[in-house]
């Protein structure tokens, strides 16, 4: 009988996943032998001569296999890390990603720290950036808004893992709740793929992240579009508003920040792949 071993293992599930077109695999497969042996990847390479029992195979050999069809790693690990916190995350919402960081960075950038501060966020899928902005931010309060029930649950598991469940309202609504008060920043990392990039994109994405987080219409800004319409109404007079948005997609995002005449001290910042990710604007003084 063939004794399997962490560093044979972990050659034979690079080998298979490079065969599934994982670009990732060598990663992908310590991540997930970790994950089943409850340590970490350093912890791999201080035990590659271990022989694994019979039931670690076989959790594996599922996870494996699941992988192999292409089930995105954070589902398979229940967890994604970003900014340096760990979310709950799976099939009903958007697996967070670190270009998105970018949009917590520009957001703290722009808001004073030391004051009371009320944001809105579009779109909060689970949670991720709202956290972020929270656990560094102990004087703001946010509201958070998704068109997903399903989503607005992982969210909320997510605020109670973090602990900041007190300064969060969840909502369920189209862009905008029905919230009287002005807010200070509105942000969101809306759809913004086009449709026809949604159904060539690759199977992590096409087959097990819902559609409602990726497809912004034709163009790609058909959420994006209406966002920028109705912010105005709900920002302070000199509120930050903060978007999101896809490569390449940056010019015409200004251009509509533009045409809508409602801001001002517009401008595109860059994620650490040069690509211009998140765009900032400030509503009219008057």
């Amino acid at each position: 009988m063939e004794r399997w071993t962490v560093l044979s293992l972990l050659n034979w599930c690079r080998d298979f996943f490079a065969g599934k077109g994982i670009a990732t695999a060598r990663l992908d497969a310590e991540l997930l032998l970790a994950h089943v042996l409850g340590t970490d990847r350093l912890g791999l390479y201080l035990r590659y001569d271990q022989p694994l029992e019979a039931a670690e195979l076989q959790t594996l050999h599922e996870l494996v296999a699941r992988r192999g069809r292409r089930e995105p790693l954070a589902h398979l690990l229940g967890t994604k890390e970003f900014y340096s916190l760990s979310f709950l995350s799976d099939g009903r919402v958007l697996t967070p990603r670190p270009e998105t960081e970018l949009l917590v960075d520009k957001t703290l950038e722009a808001l004073a720290a030391d004051a009371p501060q009320r944001l809105c966020e579009i779109g909060v899928g689970s949670g991720c950036v709202t956290i972020a902005l929270a656990t560094q931010r102990p004087l703001w309060r946010f509201t958070a808004t998704d068109i997903s029930a399903a989503a607005l649950g992982v969210a909320a598991e997510n605020l109670r893992r973090h602990g900041v469940a007190d300064r969060v309202t969840l909502y369920e609504a189209d862009l905008f709740a029905a919230d009287p008060e002005p807010y200070d920043a509105v942000l969101s990392n809306p759809p913004y793929l086009t449709t026809a990039e949604c159904g060539a994109a690759m199977p992590e994405v096409a087959q097990y992240e819902p559609a409602t987080a990726l497809d912004g219409g034709d163009d790609g800004l058909a959420v994006i579009r209406r966002l920028i319409a109705a912010a105005p109404e709900r920002l302070r007079p000199g509120g930050l508003l903060a978007l999101e948005c896809g490569a390449g997609q940056s010019p015409a995002v200004l251009a509509l920040l533009r045409e809508s005449g409602a801001f001002t001290t517009m401008a595109a910042w860059r994620d650490l792949a040069g690509t211009e990710r998140v765009l900032t604007a400030r509503r009219r003084e008057n």
